[in-house]
């Protein structure tokens, strides 16, 4: 097994530099990196962890070994790794297994050669690392006790799994915590989206149709940051609560099939296939750009794209258009893969700092739960929620008040 199968090496200064940058953005983190190199809790404990694997994903790798961890790592995106990242990574003498445009197979690989250093703990994105010990390689699970999910897509899946009674080993669900989606999903995928859309294009938001495919977290943070740049924001929905509350927060509400003639830009968040098809492109605007901020590539049909086209040719750095029977172009920003990450930086170091948090503590709280856990998706505990929200609080410099005694005795009496 090689120590690493990354890009090159001699990348590894910028990015150092890249990591030192968000590292000094990133209070919580660097709070529980002094902490871990004190306490050394992770010695001779092995993690494997398949995240976006840039500046921000590096310096969670490197708390965790400060921490003792045996570290082996890999992307959860064929075009989301940062080759000067991963060897930045590498040089530190951490294993890592991943470069920027590798091929399925390539990737396959990549998750493989991680897991075959036997984790006791996986820390995954998407559930990549999780479906392959349970599809094909269950003997790479044998020494895990446990694991975290980070996003959306992967809690869908290992929910699937438990229902299923499947599940080898407990994970908690990251995603889910309050100090997580409420802040990574929105105001992270808001800004960010918004970042890679205007960074690939160089065109202006303002006065044009945004429709967000979606109202879950990420779509609310996509929408909110589309009216807050001038765009008149349609939301396309399949839960009728969730479409009422888009309505009342200001936005139009219709079928895909209905705003695919208004749109300008579409962006699909709903972690669910085909939301947006040939049929919809057909009869969207010359110029059209459509793009995803799902997990997966397989929301913005990209298969049947390829077959409807009459003629494909990049237009751009990271995006790609394609002329259709209809006589229009439509143009994709990343190959329908995650745009913020496929085709930009990701979420700012601020969220980051946040998410990671709560995947270092849920890491922490894997290993002192060891043998006590069900086989079962977990929550993030309260505790840790709560230490997150006010370490970020207290970054800030912000207070905020307590509780006296009588008041907590109001609230958890009945007769008052």
């Amino acid at each position: 097994m090689k120590q690493n199968e990354i890009r090159d090496i001699s990348l590894a200064p910028s990015g150092r530099q890249k990591i030192e940058w968000v590292k000094n953005n990133m209070p919580i983190l660097n709070g529980l990196e002094a902490q871990l190199a004190k306490d050394k809790p992770f010695q001779g404990v092995k993690v494997t962890l398949s995240v976006h694997l840039e500046a921000k994903t590096a310096y969670l790798c490197e708390v965790l070994a400060a921490g003792g961890a045996d570290m082996s790592v890999t992307g959860s995106n064929v075009l989301s790794t940062q080759d000067d990242v991963a060897a930045a990574l590498a040089a530190t003498g951490m294993k890592v297994y991943a470069y920027h445009g590798a091929t399925p197979e390539e990737y396959d690989r990549h998750i493989e050669m991680a897991l075959a250093h036997k984790p006791n703990i996986i820390i995954d994105d998407g559930g990549d690392l999780v479906g392959l010990i349970h599809n094909a390689k269950p003997e790479l699970g044998e020494e895990v006790w446990g694991g975290c999910e980070e996003t959306t897509t992967g809690v869908i899946r290992l929910k699937a799994m438990e229902r299923e009674g499947i599940l080898k080993f407990p994970m908690v669900a990251v995603n889910d915590a309050q100090c997580k989606h409420l802040f990574d999903n929105r105001y992270g995928t808001g800004q960010s989206v918004w970042d890679s859309i205007m960074r690939n294009t160089n065109l202006i938001i303002a006065g044009k149709t945004v429709v967000v495919a979606g109202y879950g977290w990420c779509s609310k943070g996509i929408a909110m940051r589309a009216a807050s740049l001038g765009a008149k924001v349609i939301v396309t929905e399949i839960d009728p609560v969730k479409a009422i509350e888009a309505r009342m927060d200001g936005y139009d509400v219709m079928t895909m099939k209905q705003a695919a003639p208004y749109g300008d830009i579409f962006v699909s968040a709903t972690g669910c296939e085909h939301v947006i098809t040939v049929e919809h492109m057909l009869t969207m605007k010359e110029g059209a750009i459509l793009t995803n901020a799902g997990h997966f590539n397989v929301e913005v049909d990209m298969a049947g794209l390829e077959k409807a086209a009459l003629e494909k040719k990049e237009t751009r750095k990271n995006v790609m258009g394609y002329r259709l029977t209809s006589g229009k172009w439509v143009n994709v920003i990343g190959d329908g893969r995650l745009v913020n990450i496929a085709a930009a930086d990701g979420h700012p170091a601020e969220i980051m700092d946040m998410s990671f948090a709560v995947q270092c503590l849920s890491a922490l709280y894997i290993l002192n739960n060891r043998g006590k856990l069900e086989n079962k998706v977990i929550d993030v505990s309260d505790e840790i929620d709560d230490l997150v929200a006010r370490r970020k609080l207290e970054a800030w410099g912000i207070e905020i008040d307590s509780l006296t005694p009588e008041q907590e005795n109001y609230l958890n009496s009945w007769n008052v």
